[in-house]
């Protein structure tokens, strides 16, 4: 079980799926714990689940830790595989609490009562790819998953191959 899941290909894909995932969570995660970029704050997303979409407290909590960690996680690349699947699971919830009931397309014109969840699908389509594939390039499961040998002079002879 340990060697799937740190197990990665060490390639330039993984390194850009991953980066692009955490990337686009980041601001999320700002909105959702701060209320910096136009977000309501932990306590109005808190709020917003549990009245508003009847989401169980411990859940809400669940979410927003979720999105907290799992950028952390995906930036080191250390469990890529792990957090990739449970971004998944956040972008189904997401479509089926708060998206479905809007159809498929975004609302760039203004002309729907809400967002389409295609954006929700393009994500899910990243961490799939970053569950099969792996962190990639620079990544703590690269070095994780290396096998030991004595080529290596010192750790950051170890950590600076991760990426070769």
């Amino acid at each position: 079980m340990k060697k799937w899941l740190f197990k990665t290909n060490n390639d330039w894909t993984g390194f850009i799926l991953r980066l692009t995932l955490a990337l686009v969570m980041i601001p999320h995660t700002i909105q959702h714990t701060t209320g910096g970029l136009g977000g309501y704050g932990y306590t109005g997303m808190m709020g917003f689940f549990t009245q508003s979409l009847h989401i169980p407290v411990v859940l809400a909590f669940l979410v927003i830790v979720t999105e907290i960690v799992t950028p952390v996680v995906l930036l080191f690349g250390f469990g890529t595989r792990v957090a990739s699947s449970v971004l998944i699971l956040l972008m189904v919830g997401i479509i089926i609490t708060s998206h479905y009931q809007f159809g498929f397309f975004m609302n760039w014109l203004g002309n729907q009562k809400g967002e389409g969840f295609e954006y929700h699908l393009l994500y899910i389509g990243l961490a799939l790819a970053s569950v099969l594939n792996g962190s990639g390039k620079y990544s703590l499961d690269a070095i994780i998953s290396r096998p030991a040998t004595n080529n290596h002079k010192n750790k950051m002879d170890l950590i600076y191959s991760a990426g070769n």
